[in-house]
């Protein structure tokens, strides 16, 4: 049941499950409705306040992200994965007007910290689509760590050195999901992980696919050294455009770390130092192109990986 406050009738004490009634200067109405055995709190709003504002920020301001340590989607396949992966949605956003059968059973079977309901109008702003998502979701952020990540028996961990594209990171980030690989780790400073576009164009797999930031290269090789005294044949391969070892010649089958270098500078080069190999992808002598786009390059060498592994 949802009871409205401030329009048909004044709630009793007994009705008053959590908050009190705020005031109304901003048109912004309390609802509170029992679901699933629990309490949840919808908000209205109706103009460009100070709720609002903070979705905004959520989506265009990095700094304000990390400082709440929660970031805005939207999306059916993104938030299915972030539900389904046990993500922490703080709250759903919404026109209660405009939602499907799928939008009502997710707010209804999510447990949530409060849930917004905006105008239409106000939805069509905020949303990047360019069909108006019906519901978009504020979630918070996860915490870096490479040892909360487990590894597969045969570890194959990916590396992106200082990423500066997003639609490359979050293709990245696909294509780490699709091919396998237990773990993305960015180095560096990158473009913002959580920024809308590239949760985006990683298709949902954003949420599926572990990936960790380090600012510092010394936790990056005390973690490659526990690796190795774990895994004694473990093996960090590099990559790098100049003709050097054709991916296809190298054992990929052993646990290991595939390092990709930034687009424009390639891998930094305390990483080259540290690889025990460095490879290439063979090119046609004809062609005019010098290297591939990082993505692309990335996807190519991982797929070798699991060939050589067996795709199961």
């Amino acid at each position: 049941m949802v009871l409205e406050i401030g329009r048909d009738r004044l709630p009793d004490k007994s009705e008053m499950v959590l908050h009190p009634p705020r005031n109304y200067k901003n048109r912004r109405e309390d609802f509170f409705r029992q679901e699933k055995g629990y309490t949840m709190r919808e908000t209205k709003v109706f103009s460009k306040n100070s709720t609002y504002q903070k979705f905004e920020v959520l989506k265009t301001n990095r700094n304000k992200r990390y400082r709440y340590n929660e970031f805005l989607v939207e999306g059916v396949r993104s938030l299915n994965e972030a539900v389904k992966n046990k993500w922490n949605i703080k709250s759903f956003i919404y026109d209660r007007n405009n939602l499907s059968g799928w939008a009502k059973e997710m707010i209804a079977n999510v447990k949530t910290d409060e849930n917004f309901c905006l105008t239409a109008e106000l939805m069509n702003d905020l949303s990047n689509k360019d069909d108006t998502s019906e519901l978009m979701a504020i979630i918070e952020m996860r915490e870096d760590k490479l040892e909360n990540v487990p590894l597969s028996e045969n570890p194959f961990i990916v590396l992106f050195d200082r990423p500066s594209n997003k639609g490359n990171l979050g293709t990245m980030i696909r294509s780490c999901d699709a091919l396998g690989a237990d773990m993305l780790i960015i180095t560096g400073h990158s473009i913002d992980l959580y920024d809308p576009d590239v949760v985006v164009s990683a298709m949902g797999s954003f949420f599926n696919m572990p990936v960790i930031r380090i600012a510092d290269n010394n936790d990056l090789f005390m973690y490659l050294n526990k690796l190795k005294e774990q895994y004694p044949n473990f093996l960090t391969v590099g990559t790098t455009a100049h003709k050097q070892n054709p991916i296809y010649s190298a054992d990929l089958t052993v646990p290991l770390m595939l390092m990709m270098g930034n687009e424009t500078m390639g891998l930094n080069k305390a990483y080259k130092e540290y690889c025990d190999l460095l490879c290439t992808i063979p090119m046609s002598e004809k062609s005019y192109a010098s290297s591939f786009n990082v993505s692309c390059a990335a996807s190519i060498l991982m797929y070798e990986i699991t060939r050589q592994r067996g795709i199961k």
